[in-house]
């Protein structure tokens, strides 16, 4: 079978499959790219309209990596594009890259796939039957792999069943997946329900706008600045093969509180809120506006909603605001509804895949997934690391092992990550030694920035 591998299906043309389509043609492969919308970029392509099964995103979305370290390997960033981009820019870029490889005669444009399927003779062949349609008409073709590139921000989490009263409440639900900008919200009272990077986003885009603008958050989050040490972005000063090996060296409960004592010296994140369980690690997120929107009221942080009525939400702590507009910033399901589940099946919104990217029971390994991870830094860099692997593995280039060994190393993957978010953060005394390692582990001064006492004061 490895011999044969040559017709791949690249499904979606955003950062993923434009690495993946590109990556093919390296190989000798011959790949074509199914796109169900008259463009490519996937998530980075803006419409003023909510595209039905396609990412969505708002107006005013900039990048949270900076250009540096977002960028395919062969093909840098525009000199003159700004560190952090607007969405309009990081497409732009994208395009670039497409044209720049001669990509475009490899893209069906407007083409759906409505299913893939294994051949009968798929134990021998390893073959798909992929069925795709464009201008009403369907057709079946047969491929020797599959490569899946459509992300994970299309099926959204809407959890209306978990908040007692919700249907009665009169005003506007809506998904963050549903906000496009602010301008409709005017002299409204919004609710944002979640703490991500959308609903901080959203909440912050809201806050010129809107009446006033509340976040209700369970566990809260750790904020950072796009500006790292001496103004550079954060993640070049972040991602460092040195920093990445003492991570990877010191105690997981170690590497938490430096990393938060290294977030705090922007501000103290538990006086303004945004930490309301400091039972579970929780990965950062990016927003350089939220504490000046909070210490200037235009923002405010809430606990839980516990109670809707026609016109009110009830907070876990007893207070009640009249609210008008409900935003769920509540994430998204892994879905992919061209897929039967016997092929892949998600638990719990995930998928367990050998190395993020194979399902490890597969006969042949002519199915893999590039894009379904969430790092701390670029996810384009990710994709494209993947990309490069995957059509290796499909002209037996390069072996996965056994299946045994792939269960392994999805279980240890599986623990590492259970370590990391259930284990409890630990309060290290401020020793000589721990000051020492700060200085290495952030490559800083040291010197704690502690907020004014005036303003502690006001804000407690």
């Amino acid at each position: 079978m490895e011999n044969m591998v040559k017709r791949v299906a690249v499904i979606g043309a955003g950062c993923a499959g434009l690495a993946a389509t590109k990556s093919c043609l390296e190989e000798g492969l011959e790949p074509t790219c199914f796109e169900k919308s008259n463009g490519i970029g996937g998530l980075w392509r803006y419409t003023e309209e909510v595209e039905e099964g396609r990412a969505s995103i708002y107006r005013s979305l900039v990048t949270n990596t900076s250009k540096e370290m977002s960028c395919y390997s062969d093909f840098p960033m525009p000199a003159h594009f700004p560190n952090f981009m607007h969405n309009s820019k990081f497409l732009e870029y994208l395009k670039l890259y497409a044209e720049h490889f001669n990509l475009m005669k490899h893209i069906m444009l407007q083409t759906k796939v409505c299913s893939v399927r294994k051949t009968p003779d798929f134990t021998t062949t390893g073959q798909w039957d992929v069925v795709t349609e464009r201008d009403g008409k369907q057709e079946s073709a047969i491929f020797d792999a599959v490569l899946v590139c459509s992300g994970r921000y299309v099926k959204p989490i809407f959890p209306r069943e978990s908040f007692n009263g919700l249907e009665r409440f009169k005003g506007t639900l809506l998904h963050s997946r549903e906000y496009k900008q602010p301008t409709a919200f005017q002299g409204k009272r919004v609710l944002v329900v979640g703490i991500g990077n959308s609903g901080v986003d959203i909440a912050t885009d809201l806050s010129d706008l809107a009446a006033k603008v509340f976040i209700s958050t369970r566990r809260g989050c750790w904020l950072l600045s796009r500006l790292g040490s001496q103004g550079f972005p954060w993640d070049a000063c972040f991602t460092t093969r040195f920093k990445t090996w003492l991570r990877l060296s010191l105690p997981v409960a170690l590497v938490n509180w430096l990393f938060v004592r290294k977030l705090n010296e922007w501000f103290d994140q538990e006086v303004y809120g945004l930490q309301r369980d400091n039972s579970l690690w929780k990965d950062p997120l990016a927003n350089d506006y939220l504490p000046a929107c909070i210490i200037r009221g235009s923002v405010v942080i809430k606990p839980t909603a516990v109670e809707f009525s026609e016109t009110t939400v009830t907070f876990e702590d007893g207070t009640r605001e009249d609210i008008d507009v409900i935003i769920f910033a509540t994430g998204f399901s892994i879905d992919f509804p061209f897929l039967d589940e016997s092929v892949i099946k998600s638990s719990d919104s995930k998928v367990f895949l050998y190395k993020n990217v194979f399902p490890p029971e597969m006969e042949e390994p002519t199915l893999a997934f590039i894009g379904l991870v969430q790092p701390i830094a670029s996810i384009l860099v990710v994709n494209e690391m993947q990309a490069r692997w995957v059509p290796r593995v499909l002209k037996g280039l390069n072996k996965l092992p056994p299946l045994e060994k792939r269960m392994e190393d999805i279980e240890k993957k599986s623990k590492t990550i259970r370590q990391r978010y259930v284990l409890r953060y630990m309060a290290i005394s401020s020793a000589s030694f721990i000051s020492r390692i700060s200085f290495c582990f952030f490559m800083d001064d040291g010197n704690p920035r502690l907020a004014p006492a005036s303003l502690v004061g006001k804000l407690q």
